[in-house]
């Protein structure tokens, strides 16, 4: 994994070619940016050759990605993103015929179509990923590469952009991920996108059910991601946190037991310095100099 720190703003229109920057790094299957001193990760699918399909070895780096950014003091959000045509056009399937016939041969023991433990779904239950997401997507999400974007909590699409999860087209895994997409669409419309393996969406599609939040042409993609990283970034940090855990966490809850979640988890912004920074801040009117604190 390649990290860059502080490098390019949003207002130059930058690409996705531009978040990987020097010559060197293309070789690299997942790149990590760290923009605004820090505050915003740009987490990069690094492989247009294959679309950007996963491999076990890239699944490893994104969840170490992850990872650092949830335990990262200064990062305040993420974006998911990937270079060339596609976003992540899902498990890397060359990858996956080479262990059926490894495991066939007797040469791999085990199944033929193994889970794999750094799997990041879902993204934020599993790995307490209270911090916001954004995947940008600027071309192909499918089949896995639908399920990354999923895991993000927003999702703006480039125009071009298309959709869909292919897995029942080729008899393969999948259940284990898709529970949580009826929360973010009608249950009509992600069984179209499920059972029907050969539905691709566009993005304007994905935007009028309401999974993607905005459509953009694609040369202002990063921009527009930059932009809505920027305003969260400004937000009071434990409230943000706080906020997307009760709605994560609430979203199975019966609303009682909600409510009672949500006063235990609204005590933690009692007495910090961010609370009165905050009340200062609105007094004054001015912008808040939040320190997480």
């Amino acid at each position: 994994m390649t990290t860059s720190s502080d490098t390019a703003s949003s207002n130059t229109g930058a690409s996705n070619a531009e978040s990987s920057n020097a010559g060197a790094e293309q070789s690299e299957p997942l790149l990590l940016e760290k923009r605004d001193e820090g505050r915003v990760y740009v987490i990069t699918l690094n492989r247009p050759e294959r679309l950007n399909a996963i491999t076990s070895a890239m699944l490893v780096r994104l969840r170490a990605a992850f990872e650092e950014f949830r335990e990262d003091p200064q990062a305040r959000v993420a974006i998911l993103t990937g270079t060339g045509r596609a976003f992540c056009s899902g498990r890397d399937l060359k990858e996956s015929a080479e262990r059926m016939a490894a495991v066939e041969s007797g040469e791999l023991d085990g199944p033929l179509i193994p889970g794999h433990p750094m799997n990041i779904d879902p993204l934020s239950e599993s790995m307490e990923m209270w911090k916001p997401t954004i995947a940008a997507i600027n071309g192909w999400a499918m089949a896995g590469g639908f399920m990354l974007a999923m895991q993000c909590d927003i999702r703006i699409a480039a125009e071009g952009a298309r959709m869909g999860v292919s897995s029942a087209r080729f008899n393969r895994k999948g259940a284990s991920w898709m529970a949580p997409l009826t929360r973010q669409m009608t249950l009509g419309n992600a069984l179209e996108v499920v059972l029907w393996g050969d539905t691709q969406w566009t993005a304007q599609r994905a935007y009028e059910i309401g999974w993607v939040q905005r459509v953009v042409p694609g040369d202002q993609l990063m921009a527009t991601a930059m932009e809505y990283a920027r305003r969260a970034s400004d937000m009071g940090p434990q409230s943000v946190r706080n906020f997307k855990q009760a709605l994560y966490r609430g979203y199975y809850l019966e609303p009682e037991v909600g409510r009672q979640f949500g006063k235990v988890l609204d005590r933690s912004v009692e007495g910090l310095q961010d609370t009165i920074e905050g009340a200062k801040a609105f007094a004054e009117k001015r912008t808040p100099k939040y320190i997480d604190a």
